[in-house]
């Protein structure tokens, strides 16, 4: 199912500045069992991108009831929210006056190997690197490129993550996952100020083992600390917890670290139709 502002229906104006410049914002989330995971978290995390760019979010109440209406037909999927600046004439200079435009969109869900929560993943690292800027880290913004592009560069079915660098050698995360690693009992996660996406899995990894009295460090991350360390782990909101079992070559440890942040994240499912 598809809604445009609303409508049920798959066509947006040519003109939109999300086609033409990946001018908005987005939001990826699971629906199980008729009800959305983590919507206050998503919603709060989109409703902050659109004003960190400049677009007035849609209303809680108005979009909740576009997603609601999905998840009562589907039950079982994978639910995209996407605002765009809406429509403009040519050139890079918006008008404020324009309403935004909200898509909610549903796809099947994902159907994961259980090899991968259990066992882990084989991971590679990317070719592509990051572009820093600092007004856009952390945003889930349309313009996804460096993520296609990264995402191009293997076919072989067994590997299911590749892993990003910026410029300055700083491992990030991956295409489309929020990397974690454990160091003798603590947690580090890569600092996102120059670029990459700040998930909402990732806020629920870092918010839970505060609560629980674990370690956490926000830093610069190398690849020779991701393969010194005693275990590494992706998230994403579909996916759930990753841990990476080998990359490139390099066989890593599924340790007491990761399965407790399954089990957290297990325990704080949230569905919410409220």
């Amino acid at each position: 199912m598809i809604l445009v502002d609303g409508a049920e229906r798959a066509v947006i104006s040519a003109l939109d500045r999300g086609l033409a410049y990946g001018d908005g914002v987005f939001r990826t989330l699971a629906i199980r069992e008729g009800a959305p995971r983590q919507w206050r978290r998503q919603y709060a995390k989109l409703a902050a991108d659109c004003e960190a760019i400049g677009i007035t979010p849609p209303a809680e109440l108005l979009l909740r009831g576009e997603v609601r209406q999905i998840a009562q037909a589907e039950q079982r999927c994978a639910l995209k929210i996407i605002v765009t600046r809406g429509p403009s004439e040519r050139g890079y200079r918006y008008d404020t006056k324009t309403p935004a435009v909200r898509i909610v969109l549903s796809s099947p869900y994902p159907q994961y190997p259980p090899s991968y929560y259990d066992c882990g993943v084989r991971v590679r690292r990317c070719r592509v690197r990051l572009a820093g800027q600092p007004a856009l880290a952390g945003i889930k913004h349309l313009n996804r490129l460096e993520n296609v592009l990264a995402r191009a560069e293997w076919t072989d079915s067994d590997i299911a993550e590749g892993l990003l660098l910026d410029n300055g050698d700083c491992v990030i995360g991956g295409t489309m996952s929020n990397l974690f690693l454990g160091r003798s009992g603590t947690l580090v996660t890569p600092d996102l100020d120059r670029c990459g996406v700040a998930g909402v899995t990732r806020d629920r990894v870092i918010h839970a083992a505060t609560a629980r009295g674990i370690a956490i460090t926000i830093g610069n991350i190398g690849w020779r600390d991701v393969l010194s360390a005693d275990e590494a782990f992706l998230v994403n909101s579909l996916a759930g917890v990753w841990p990476i079992c080998e990359l490139e070559g390099t066989k890593l440890s599924t340790g007491p670290l990761v399965r407790s942040v399954q089990c957290w994240l297990d325990q704080d499912d949230d569905a919410d139709l409220a």
